[in-house]
């Protein structure tokens, strides 16, 4: 892939993976490797950790289009080599997270899409995107249950932090676009 054409997006607009369309490949071990190893590199890249999402669900069975899509991930890193994550040495020491939902996002199953970034300061610390464990029967469902597990995280860096001696302001900020799924959150008589 040195000479490939240089892909602007992690992956195609637009694209919907199925785990009926397509050829059953008789070999999955390249495809197996090759999202191997951008799990691994996903560990540095937080900007294709959708990207690894979408491939690692049909590590399984790979159908001929999911082989069509990994070289496209590739064909993006190689137009991103110098991108990665930049963590200032004067930061503030305040934790923040950000989380999302796409409900239903599942064809197959309906199950939500869900991902969080957690910084400090200026840093991006912590990232995920999966699936949920369950369906979520609405929206503000689908939203609340990632926000609990974003709060997880946060509490989790937080004393890591403590343990590293490093003292993080209470006041943690974790935002959410769901007004429904707030109120559920600051509400005592639904926790």
């Amino acid at each position: 892939m040195e000479n490939c054409k240089i892909a602007p997006f992690p992956l195609p607009k637009g694209l919907k993976l199925s785990t009926i369309e397509g050829h059953v490949s008789t070999d999955p071990k390249i495809y197996r490797r090759i999202v191997g190893k951008l799990l691994y590199l996903n560990m540095t890249r937080p900007d294709i950790s959708y990207a690894v999402q979408q491939l690692s669900q049909f590590l399984t069975e790979p159908r001929t289009p999911h082989y069509a899509v990994a070289p496209h991930v590739l064909k993006y890193l190689k137009g991103t080599l110098n991108n990665g994550l930049f963590h200032n040495s004067n930061n503030a020491l305040s934790l923040k997270a950000y989380n999302d939902v796409d409900w239903g996002t599942c064809a197959y199953i309906g199950r939500s899409l869900t991902g969080f970034c957690i910084f400090l300061g200026d840093s991006l610390v912590s990232w995920k995107t999966k699936k949920l464990k369950v369906v979520s029967k609405s929206f503000s469902e689908a939203e609340y249950r990632p926000m609990s597990q974003t709060t997880s995280e946060v509490v989790w860096i937080e004393g890591l932090l403590q343990d590293l001696l490093i003292h993080v302001p209470i006041l943690i900020s974790l935002f959410c676009d769901n007004k429904s799924a707030q109120y559920i959150a600051e509400n005592t008589v639904f926790r």
